[in-house]
């Protein structure tokens, strides 16, 4: 069967392909360029049938004639050939050797592939903009000084942790009214991680996952690759929704559920507390663990309920992920799961078997960082605040006709693109200096396929000239 089924199955292949080595170059040789990288790349395949003209042209938001132009060129170098009745296909030439450069595909294909090309001239929503936090200076500083000595007469192997760190997150998610003891840390090199890590113990190829609706492509992907099927609930302003998810553990007897209860990506929902506690009873009575994400939480907003792990009893089994990214800095790639002791215990285990444990001078900043996290989170929502005021105002300005809840937290409005195909749209978009993740990478179900992610914590004049190249693109897309 041939893998690329539609247009947009080689867009995902393709990726960012109008900034190709072919600079300026009308749109056809740029399309043919990126082509004729992704095979000498190996991306594609000898014998891989290419999407029709009229598919890819919709796909990619170009005239027909320009994907003919491209195919023609392609054609003229020996890279494809077009038979009728089988359309256009790839061809290897005698003696070629694809190279190793190969690109990853998935859900989040664009925000993985986007992080290792860097930013360049594009605009990207592929991820937020969130700078390190100012106190990072001082605490690294105090490391060396104080504690660098101890930690190198250390083995510098601790797969479930700096102890110091394990104490310190402890302590966090107790103030969070979720009380907790070192033993039940497990610290990871990230949330993502943290997922992989968590699949690894409790899916197999042909179990069953449940996700909210929207959801985070990259977290859908790390279910994918271990082949595991996926059911998905949808959101209501509380969160996912108890009846829903209810009929979902009754006809699917799911293996796992992951939710993101507390500024939901991408909407920005935070869940309520009876809804929290529903999802326990849901666990406890169809013997379902449950995962929440909450690694895109920027401090807790005054009065937000505790993580669902603090309802659990001995009946509902609960991991909770955390992550200093939001309210730290990304590039400190310290994230932590928190169950019982006999799951963590596991979970260890597998830490060990992955990478013998976290970067230690890491931990160690980290630990130092986490009893200053609410006033770094503090100082992160009022951020966020006003950088959420300033999106609206330009949203409102210049593209009147989108639509958005204001979100309860986060760093990103999950916006509606009216009677718009975001796949396409991000196609016109990326012309114009933007890339955009369309609502398709987090609903496979096409329920959200006019949705896109918009961080909104960009510096002003990064935010200004965003919005108005977003706003060029629309008016170009809706010509």
């Amino acid at each position: 069967m041939d893998r690329l089924t539609d247009g947009s199955d080689l867009v995902e292949v393709l990726g960012d392909w109008t900034s190709t080595s072919a600079g300026r170059a009308p749109l056809y040789r740029r399309l043919a360029e990126a082509v004729r990288r992704a095979i000498h790349a190996g991306d594609l395949h000898a014998g891989e049938r290419l999407p029709s003209e009229r598919d890819l042209a919709r796909a990619l938001a170009v005239s027909r004639a320009t994907v003919v132009s491209a195919y023609d060129e392609l054609r003229s170098i020996g890279l494809v050939d077009s038979r009728r009745g089988s359309g256009t296909r790839v061809v290897r030439p005698p003696g070629f050797r694809p190279s190793v450069e190969g690109r990853v595909f998935g859900r989040a294909t664009p925000i993985i592939n986007r992080t290792n090309e860097g930013a360049g001239e594009i605009i990207s929503l592929a991820r937020a903009f969130d700078p390190g936090a100012p106190h990072l200076r001082g605490a690294l500083l105090d490391l060396v000084h104080a504690d660098l000595p101890a930690l190198l007469n250390g083995s510098g192997y601790h797969p479930a942790g700096l102890p110091e760190l394990r104490s310190a997150v402890a302590g966090h998610l107790t103030a969070t009214g979720m009380p907790t003891e070192p033993k039940q840390v497990v610290i990871t090199t990230g949330a993502q991680q943290a997922i992989g890590l968590i699949t690894q113990m409790y899916l197999r190829r042909g179990w069953t996952a449940v996700v909210e609706t929207p959801s985070w492509p990259g977290c859908l992907d790390v279910f994918r690759a271990t082949g595991v099927r996926l059911v998905g609930v949808e959101l209501d302003n509380e969160g996912i929704r108890a009846d829903q998810l209810g009929r979902a553990m009754a006809e699917h007897q799911p293996d796992l559920l992951y939710v993101m209860p507390t500024y939901h990506n991408p909407t920005g929902i935070l869940m309520s507390t009876s809804r929290r506690r529903r999802i326990v009873e849901l666990a406890a009575r169809y013997a379902v663990p449950v995962v929440e994400d909450h690694a895109y939480t920027v401090g807790a907003a005054e009065g937000a309920p505790p993580p669902i792990g603090a309802f659990a009893n001995s009946n509902a089994e609960v991991l909770t992920i955390g992550s200093l990214a939001k309210s730290v800095w990304a590039g400190l790639r310290i994230g932590w799961v928190r169950a019982s002791i006999e799951t963590a215990e596991r979970l260890a285990r597998h830490k060990a078997l992955a990478d013998l444990g976290s970067p230690v001078l890491d931990q160690a900043l980290a630990a130092r960082l986490l009893p200053q996290l609410p006033e770094l989170a503090g100082a992160r929502v009022a951020e966020l605040r006003d950088r959420l005021g300033r999106a609206r105002e330009l949203l409102t300005q210049h593209l009147p006709e989108w639509r958005w809840r204001t979100p309860d937290g986060g760093s990103a409005l999950w916006i509606e693109l009216p009677g718009t195909d975001a796949r396409i749209f991000a196609q016109v978009a990326l012309r114009h200096g933007v890339e955009v993740v369309p609502g398709a990478a987090t609903d496979p179900s096409g329920a959200h396929d006019n949705f896109i992610r918009f961080p909104f914590a960009f510096p002003d004049d990064v935010l200004t000239e965003l919005v108005n190249r977003l706003s060029r693109a629309w008016a170009e897309a809706r010509r």
